[in-house]
């Protein structure tokens, strides 16, 4: 460069430039400037609605009306906010008890927000007061929702809206006929609890009116299934949702990744299902007094809820070892993409997998059927999975050292609560309150995103403008 050359400045720069007048002295950068241009960006406005969100939440339930008689434990409202928002279903208080109808309102309410995605609903009302989008909006909604272009981004939240609202109404309109003529409830509470569980399961939340949350529903596949089957609706991502609604006769026509998707989910449901037979067959604590037909249907939903949500028809406390640890796994896997399920995502674990393969074999490309992987997204796919890691194994040194439980049950906890499941061996509602804000803090981190949490705290992006010579590593 030479030396009356201008340095190449940041966009915010050179347009603070541009703004003032020739002469006019550059004024030191107030609080204004700085949320201007470091937050501006939507991957960094992700994470800071989910915390309003999150505030306004832990307001609401800390409301007289919305807790029973006597003190709110404000931690309790602020863990129960964090794991409705973030749709994981761990609790330290009983929903059924110790929230009022209110407060169990605004729980589902916040399980909505945080399935949807804050970023969608806020375009969704810019869409509705405005009649169009900026460029600003379109940022949002890619950011949140995942979608490949902008031009379609309107389509697809009206998509996602309708395919919700529709998908909702029917398992809710399915488990209110079911509690209205098995369990003696009147129509006005039947409805209540298939809207709340309808909501809570395709949102992946795992949230329950019941003490015991399914456990007095093990063996009723009208119960269990329709759960199931909103979790799996919810989980496997909008994208292939829709996709799905569209071209579900035509499995050719599908995608890449609804193909890794469906794929990946269907052979971790089956998989799951064998392990829970095998495992927990004649557990005395699980599945041992059940017939053959509750264990199916139990381990049918136990491998459903073990990957995305909390739900639990046994006590998880009494699994054995080995199943521990395969639940383990399959929360980290978790669902789809773009949806409301957690953990890495089942895509970029198949899609890690072929990364393998091609290495084992020597292939110079990634192949997933006919389509060649960039680099880019193996690269993604690396980062998010290696981040999860890092982040499970700190908050589970944090909580080993913090409570002095068995590694076994903290790592449950930990992975439960990063993957957003909901799954818990019983020992959270005792965890002492640094435990449980490390908690809440695997929880945001697993909703929002490792990949857009670091994007958040990255205040600029630059490009290099040269590379520097190769050299190979030696590895292994």
């Amino acid at each position: 460069m030479s030396g009356d050359q201008e340095p190449t400045r940041a966009p915010e720069d050179r347009l603070a430039t541009a703004s003032r007048a020739p002469g006019e002295r550059r004024r030191p950068a107030d609080l204004g400037d700085f949320l201007a241009a470091h937050l501006a960006h939507p991957v960094r406005l992700v994470p800071l609605a989910f915390l309003g969100a999150i505030a306004v939440g832990t307001g609401l339930l800390c409301l007289p009306a919305a807790h029973a008689p006597g003190r709110v434990d404000v931690l309790a409202a602020a863990f129960t906010t964090v794991s409705a928002v973030c749709v994981t279903g761990l609790t330290t208080v009983d929903t059924a008890t110790y929230w009022t109808p209110l407060g169990q309102v605004i729980i589902m309410l916040l399980i909505q927000i945080g399935g949807l995605g804050i970023m969608t609903l806020a375009t969704l009302l810019s869409l509705a007061m405005r009649g169009r989008l900026g460029l600003r909006q379109l940022d949002l909604v890619r950011a949140e929702t995942s979608a490949v272009s902008g031009g379609d981004v309107r389509d697809i939240l009206r998509r996602i809206i309708a395919a919700v609202a529709v998908a909702e109404l029917l398992f809710a309109a399915v488990l209110t006929a079911r509690f209205r003529a098995a369990y003696d409830d009147n129509l006005g509470a039947a409805a209540w609890h298939g809207l709340f569980h309808s909501i809570s399961a395709f949102n992946n939340a795992g949230f329950a009116l019941y003490s015991d949350n399914l456990v007095g529903f093990v063996g009723d596949a009208w119960i269990c299934w329709p759960i199931s089957l909103a979790i799996i609706a919810g989980g496997i991502g909008y994208p292939v949702f829709l996709e799905l609604l569209h071209a579900w006769r035509w499995p050719r026509l599908w995608s890449v990744h609804t193909r890794v998707t469906v794929g990946g989910t269907a052979a971790l449901l089956v998989g799951g299902t064998v392990a829970y037979l095998g495992f927990e067959w004649t557990n005395p604590g699980t599945f041992g007094p059940l017939s053959v037909w509750e264990k199916l249907v139990a381990a049918t939903t136990a491998s459903t809820v073990a990957r995305t949500a909390g739900f639990n028809s046994v006590d998880y406390g009494q699994m054995t070892s080995a199943m521990i640890v395969i639940t383990i796994v399959l929360m980290f896997i978790g669902g789809g993409s773009a949806g409301t399920a957690g953990g890495i995502k089942v895509t970029t674990f198949v899609l890690l997998g072929f990364v393998i393969l091609a290495e084992v074999r020597g292939d110079r490309d990634v192949l997933v059927g006919r389509r060649r992987v960039d680099t880019s997204t193996q690269r993604q796919a690396l980062a998010v999975a290696l981040l999860a890691v890092g982040a499970v194994m700190a908050g589970t040194v944090v909580l080993v050292a913090v409570t002095g439980l068995p590694l076994d049950r903290v790592a449950f906890e930990a992975v439960s609560a990063f993957a957003t499941v909901g799954l818990s061996t019983g020992i959270t509602p005792h965890l002492a309150p640094p435990a449980q804000i490390v908690l809440m803090l695997l929880m945001f981190i697993g909703r929002v995103g490792t990949i857009t949490v670091a994007s958040a705290l990255a205040l600029r992006q630059r490009e290099r403008r040269y590379r520097y010579p190769t050299e190979r590593a030696i590895v292994g």
